[in-house]
């Protein structure tokens, strides 16, 4: 396995956790419409697809790990049914969008949002019946610290779904998509968000996540079993899910 290079947001010594907390509180308004940006405006699709995979258990309880504004707690308050769904994040500025769009819908019933830390869950062991992160293993301090959190809080026979950016391999989509994350869209952030060094961190923390079956290597090195990566829209993103 390949040693794991670490890439912060702005290259301080305050450590990657806080420096990705400030950042995404400093992108927060921006950040759903960054998502579209990012994906060229198919990330919906693929939130649907990754919590297709939990349809077949039916889980009651689910915990959504780097929950942002909550897209996906909310697709999984509608698509599931569960009894209740948790959300977690450290960035403030960003469950506060979240809270708002779950009260719009009416689904502060069943999602509720609170700060936390990925590896240092509050919960008790065996508390969910599924876990879930979209675009927010990247951004762990310690990759397999919060993978070995979310497979204590997972009941036995429980799911793990990561949804991920990864890197496209089919020319010419590859190079298209190089240049656009590379050069495009930092110069996008700085004209939305005025945080320009934000925009590249994503790209560069995309070059460097450990994808494919180094993800699954470590998910299996973590305890979990049957990791399987499905890769879709020509590798930009991959869906990772294995089971407790």
């Amino acid at each position: 396995m390949k040693e794991e290079i670490i890439v912060t947001p702005y290259g301080s010594n305050a450590g990657k956790k806080a420096e990705v907390e400030q950042m995404f509180d400093r992108i927060a308004p921006r950040y759903d419409l960054l998502n579209r940006m990012l994906s060229l405006g198919v990330d919906v699709s693929w939130r649907k697809r990754a919590i297709s995979h939990l349809k077949p258990t039916q889980p009651a309880e689910i915990l959504d790990v780097a929950t942002g504004t909550a897209d996906v707690a909310i697709l999984m308050a509608k698509n599931l049914k569960p009894q209740r769904v948790v959300g977690i994040d450290i960035a403030n500025q960003m469950l506060e969008l979240g809270r708002g769009k779950i009260a719009e819908q009416g689904l502060s019933n069943i999602v509720s949002l609170e700060t936390g830390d990925c590896e240092q869950l509050r919960f008790d062991d065996c508390s969910f019946d599924a876990v879930t992160v979209a675009f927010g293993v990247r951004n762990f301090e310690n990759l397999e610290k919060g993978l070995s959190e979310m497979y204590r809080v997972l009941r036995p026979g429980g799911r793990i779904v990561v949804l991920e950016f990864s890197k496209p391999y089919v020319f010419p989509i590859k190079q298209l998509y190089n240049t656009y994350f590379k050069y495009v869209l930092p110069l996008i952030g700085r004209l939305t968000s005025r945080d320009m060094r934000a925009y590249t961190y994503l790209f560069e923390s995309v070059q460097v996540f450990p994808e494919g079956k180094q993800f699954t290597d470590i998910l299996t090195k973590t305890s979990f079993q049957n990791p399987i990566c499905e890769r879709l829209t020509l590798g930009i993103c991959s869906i990772y899910t294995a089971t407790k």
